[in-house]
Order: C-alpha cells, then sequence, then structure tokens
C-alpha cells in the first residue's frame, strides 16, 4: 500500500518534463508570430515621411547640430520636423537641400556652421522627425527671438516654444 509513494519522484519527472516539452512547443508557435510582429515595426520604421538618401539625412542632422546644440532634444526634433514640413509645403523646395539652402533660409548655412559634423543626437533627431515625431504642430519657420530682429519673423503665428526657439505657421 506504500508502494505508490516510491512513485511521487517519477511523477513529478514526468509533469516536469512535459510542462517543459509544452513550453518549448508554445514558444515555438509563439516565436513566427514575434518575429512577424519585430519585421512590420521595422517595417514601419523605415517608412519616413518623405524619402532621404544618406547625403540628405547628414544634411538634416548637420543642420540640426548647428542650429539646436545646447537645446533640448525634443528642441532638436523640432527643428529637424521643421525642414520636413517645409518639404512637404507647397511653398517651399521639396527637398531637404533645396529648403536648406533656399537664400536666407538659414543662419547656419551663411556662416558655415552646418558644414560641422552632426553629433549622436542630432542624427537621432533627423531619424525621429523623418520617423513622424513633430513636437512643433506643423510649424513651418523657427527662430530664437534673442537673436533675431526681422519683424516679419516674428508676425508669423507663433505655434510653441521649446527651449530658446519659437515655432510658427
Amino acid at each position: 500500500m506504500h508502494n505508490w509513494r516510491k512513485l511521487i519522484p517519477y511523477a513529478v519527472m514526468v509533469l516536469v518534463v512535459a510542462g517543459a516539452a509544452a513550453a518549448i512547443m508554445w514558444m515555438r508557435v509563439q516565436e513566427p508570430k514575434e518575429r512577424a510582429a519585430e519585421q512590420e515595426a521595422v517595417k514601419q520604421a523605415e517608412q519616413w515621411r518623405i524619402s532621404v538618401n544618406e547625403a540628405e539625412l547628414d544634411l538634416l542632422a548637420r543642420v540640426v547640430h548647428a542650429e539646436a546644440k545646447g537645446e533640448p532634444y525634443e528642441g532638436q526634433v523640432a527643428v529637424a520636423a521643421v525642414i520636413i514640413n517645409r518639404v512637404q509645403h507647397p511653398e517651399f523646395p521639396n527637398t531637404i537641400a533645396g529648403v536648406v539652402y533656399e537664400p536666407l533660409a538659414f543662419q547656419v548655412v551663411a556662416n558655415g556652421q552646418v558644414n560641422k559634423p552632426a553629433d549622436e543626437a542630432a542624427i537621432r533627431a533627423a531619424h525621429d522627425a523623418l520617423n513622424g515625431f513633430d513636437p512643433t504642430g506643423g510649424a513651418v519657420y523657427f527662430y530664437n527671438p534673442a537673436k533675431t530682429a526681422s519683424a516679419w519673423i516674428r508676425s508669423r503665428p507663433v505655434i510653441k516654444t521649446i527651449g530658446r526657439h519659437v515655432f510658427a505657421s
């Protein structure tokens, strides 16, 4: 009658092995679903608001670095977003280079600061803006009120202030 107690370790072992086998089978079933979800996330991340090549991405990041170094990260993304918003706006050139090199558009082009390499934060900010992050709410202008005397830019409707920059439409 007490012989059943000798079988308990075997029963536990069978339950553990069966549980492990079930877990392995469950993971194998779930793995393709997880992989498909990861691939979809990567695909969506690669679908930028505008199509750019490496040179345009580098230019965008260099402008961000030159215009917004020392600004909060959100402000760096906002500068990139303004450039992208201009590319998509019918009143501006339809390329990043066209927007950046438009005469008198960016002081950093005139003073040569745009030619300095971008740092990692500026590159990340450019990527985030290309991926759709626009903390400006659609602004096509920005300025630093401490550095501009232009009555025209100051007359633009203000959307938001981030750091030392005012973003306007």
